[in-house]
C-alpha cells in the first residue's frame, strides 16, 4: 500500500501554519484584544487573558513570529500590536463567522454591561463599530456621501465632506479609500478602510467618542452628539 500523499499546492502549507495560529484560546484572545488599534505590553495581555507571563510570552511569540504582530521596545517594556490592516480584517472577519449567539441571556451583570457596551459602540482595530458604526454608514449613504450599490466608495460629495470637515484621508497608501467591513454584532457592513479610520481617528482626537473600560467599547460625548448632529443629521439618541 501506498503512503498518502502530500498537497501539492503551494499556498497549502501557509494556509495551514495561518490556521495553526488561530488554534489556540489564549492566541485568539490575544488577536481579539489588539482589534482595539492599540499596543499592548506582554503583562497587559497576560492579565487580560487570565494567563501566566511566561505562557503570554511563548504566545506573543509565536504570533510575531507569524507575522500576525509586530513588536517594538521602549525602555523596559515591550509593547505588541496587530501587523497591518489586513491581519485586523482577518481577525474580524473570523470573529464575524463565530459571533457569539446574541439571544443568548448573559451569566453576569459584568458581562451583560460589556456586552452591551460593545454591542452599541466599539471600534473594530482603526474604524468604528457595532450599532455607532452602523449609523454612521448609514448617515454617509443617506445623504449621498457613501456609495455600496457596487461595494463600498466614497461619492464626489463624500470627497468634499471629509475634506470640509476636517478630516484627513491620508490616501498616499496602497490600502483602500472605503471597503466595507461586515459587523458581527449587527450582521450588515460597517465602514472601513482609509475614510474609515480616519474618520475614527478623527472622532478620538476631536472628544467625539471617548474609550470606555479595557475593552474595545467607545460611547459618544455630548461634543460628538452635537457633531455628529451638525454634519450628518444623525439624532442623538440614535447614539446612546
Amino acid at each position: 500500500m501506498g503512503g498518502m500523499t502530500r498537497s501539492t499546492d503551494p499556498v497549502a502549507p501557509g494556509l495551514a501554519a495561518l490556521a495553526a495560529m488561530f488554534a489556540d484560546e489564549t492566541r485568539a484572545t490575544f488577536l481579539l484584544t489588539l482589534l482595539d488599534g492599540r499596543a499592548w505590553t506582554a503583562g497587559e495581555l497576560a492579565r487580560h487573558a487570565h494567563v501566566a507571563p511566561s505562557t503570554a510570552s511563548e504566545h506573543l511569540g509565536k504570533l510575531v513570529t507569524g507575522g500576525l504582530l509586530t513588536e517594538e521596545r521602549q525602555g523596559r517594556h515591550r509593547y505588541v500590536r496587530l501587523a497591518d490592516p489586513h491581519v485586523a480584517q482577518l481577525v474580524e472577519d473570523l470573529a464575524a463567522q463565530v459571533a457569539p449567539d446574541t439571544t443568548r441571556r448573559p451569566r453576569t451583570l459584568r458581562e451583560a454591561g460589556t456586552g452591551s457596551a460593545m454591542a452599541r459602540a466599539r471600534t473594530c482595530y482603526d474604524h468604528l463599530a457595532g450599532r455607532l458604526g452602523i449609523t454612521l454608514t448609514d448617515a454617509l449613504t443617506h445623504r449621498g456621501l457613501l456609495r455600496q450599490d457596487t461595494g463600498f466608495a466614497l461619492t464626489d460629495a463624500g470627497l468634499r465632506w471629509f475634506d470640509e470637515a476636517g478630516i484627513d484621508l491620508n490616501r498616499t497608501g496602497r490600502r483602500p479609500l472605503t471597503r466595507g467591513c461586515l459587523d458581527w454584532t449587527e450582521r450588515r457592513p460597517h465602514l472601513a478602510g482609509t475614510a474609515g479610520a480616519a474618520l475614527c481617528r478623527h472622532a478620538l482626537d476631536a472628544h467625539w467618542c471617548v474609550r470606555i473600560g479595557s475593552e474595545r467599547a467607545v460611547k459618544v460625548t455630548p461634543d460628538g452628539e452635537r457633531a455628529f448632529a451638525e454634519l450628518l443629521g444623525i439624532e442623538a439618541r440614535a447614539l446612546r
